[in-house]
């Protein structure tokens, strides 16, 4: 069983609504010092295989097709 990580994050440049919302919040709830909030999404995965180059690519496969909006998100893979 291999386990994985991915995270997706929106690509730079890319408005950020709740992040801004999030920030907002942060500092009316008294946090000091806080610069830009950018949110995004994990997802633990778990692939029944042993082969870890044929399940990255499989990730790699989901985040193209489900998992991530390549236009405006970047995903990264941490297979653990």
């Amino acid at each position: 069983m291999i386990k994985a990580r991915v995270t997706v994050t929106l690509k730079n440049g890319v408005l950020d609504p709740q992040g801004k919302a999030i920030e907002g919040a942060l500092g009316a709830l008294g946090f000091d010092g806080v610069g830009e909030v950018r949110q995004g999404k994990v997802f633990d995965v778990e692939i029944d295989s042993a082969d870890h180059a044929r399940a990255e690519l499989q990730l790699k496969e989901m985040c193209e097709k489900l998992l991530a909006n390549t236009v405006i998100e970047d995903y990264s893979i941490k297979i653990a």
